[in-house]
């Protein structure tokens, strides 16, 4: 697939997502925006996993620390045929395993998410069990910027250095905005890549809508003998312009307006983007 593909892609996964959130009426909007594109990457281009082959233990592993921004995970899976996406109408209902945040009762998640904090040791355990397995699979997790507030991602960074782990990746989404405001007026985690540093890591920083940039810092690990830290510099809301880099966005859901705005914004963007490759 190539990058202006991969663009079209994203800008038809966060129709998707934006639809589902709406109809919904729930929803983690501004976040989801923000880490589409990471997951367009991983999964159309680095993850060695598709529907056949989730059960194979060789498999790579994604999971989703930052399970509030389900929903972009949801339309990605949905998109890669691991379940109908007409599944995803439910989102929120009653009885529905579309729910807030990632559940293994989804076709394609790994592990329950949501409880931030616990995806980077989760990501370390499976890391430590393939390296003990001598099993060839890579790990990635995806972190919230203001998700490093909790205690527990700094105590699983240091295992993850202390025991070698080069088959782990994190990536962290820095957008730079949390449910209360600015990451650094909520709780200041800069300078981000000195702090991962300093615990063991190998560290890179890229624009995390950058497919090519993407791509290439994914591919595989930065250094041998140390995990890698990708901090993949977004903006929460990308891609509808009145939600970008607002904060009510975290977890707001369109209105008529907002819905028929945004959805309008993407299509101009999709045609745009296909006049381009005309």
């Amino acid at each position: 697939m190539t990058d202006r593909e991969l663009e079209l892609k994203s800008i038809q996964l966060r129709r998707s997502l934006l639809r589902h959130i709406y109809h919904a009426g729930a929803g983690h909007t501004g976040g989801s925006l923000s880490c589409v594109d990471i997951l367009n990457v991983l999964y159309n281009r680095i993850l060695r996993v598709s529907p056949e082959t989730f059960g194979d233990p060789h498999r790579d592993r994604y999971i989703q620390s930052k399970g509030h921004s389900v929903e972009a995970l949801y339309a990605v899976l949905a998109d890669r045929g691991f379940f109908p996406e007409a599944e995803l109408e439910t989102l929120c209902r009653y009885q529905s395993p579309f729910v807030g945040h990632p559940t293994r009762k989804v076709p394609g998640i790994e592990m329950n998410t949501g409880a931030l904090g616990h995806g980077l040791s989760i990501s370390v355990g499976l890391a430590l069990a393939g390296k003990l397995d001598a099993t060839p699979y890579r790990v990635f997790t995806l972190l919230g910027d203001g998700e490093l507030a909790e205690g527990s991602n700094w105590e699983a960074a240091m295992a993850a250095a202390h025991y070698n782990l080069d088959h782990l990746t994190a990536i962290v989404d820095h957008n730079t905005l949390q449910i209360t405001g600015r990451t650094r007026d909520v709780c200041s985690n800069e300078p981000l890549d000195e702090k991962f540093l300093a615990f063991g890591w190998a560290v890179r920083s890229v624009n995390g809508h950058h497919f090519a940039e993407l791509t290439k810092v994914l591919s595989q690990p930065a250094e041998t003998g140390k995990p890698t830290c990708v901090i993949a510099n977004t903006v929460k809301g990308r891609g509808v312009s009145f939600m970008e880099d607002v904060v009510k966005w975290h977890h707001g859901v369109p209105s008529d307006a907002d819905f028929e705005r945004a959805m309008k914004e993407l299509a101009a963007a999709e045609n745009r983007l296909r006049e381009v490759a005309a």
